[in-house]
């Protein structure tokens, strides 16, 4: 099912959306379609982002472990290179 919805785009934005429509070689309806379901997911990506930053921040000032920079910058490294090593721990902050 689909519903109709009305935007008023300025002449500049209009041009502009016509003009990149016609480089991708579709219509600006669909080009509008796609911007606004790319801007959807974007924003769906950033809620879910928000998220689990949230919950894991929570975590963190409950039980007090984190993993250091330093821990997880040698296994990304480590892993960047090809290797295979075991995740860093988290430990209890100082403090």
């Amino acid at each position: 099912m689909s519903a109709t919805t009305t935007i008023r785009l300025n002449d500049d934005l209009k041009a502009r959306v016509t003009a990149a429509a016609e480089r991708l070689g579709t219509t600006a309806h669909n080009f509008i379609l796609e911007a606004v379901a790319e801007k959807a997911e974007q924003e769906e990506r950033r809620a879910e982002f928000e998220a689990i930053a949230t919950e894991r921040l929570a975590r963190v000032s409950q039980t007090g472990e984190t993993v250091s920079w330093a821990d997880m910058r040698d296994w990304l490294e480590r892993r960047s290179a090809g290797e295979a090593p075991a995740r860093p721990q988290p430990k209890r902050r100082a403090g």
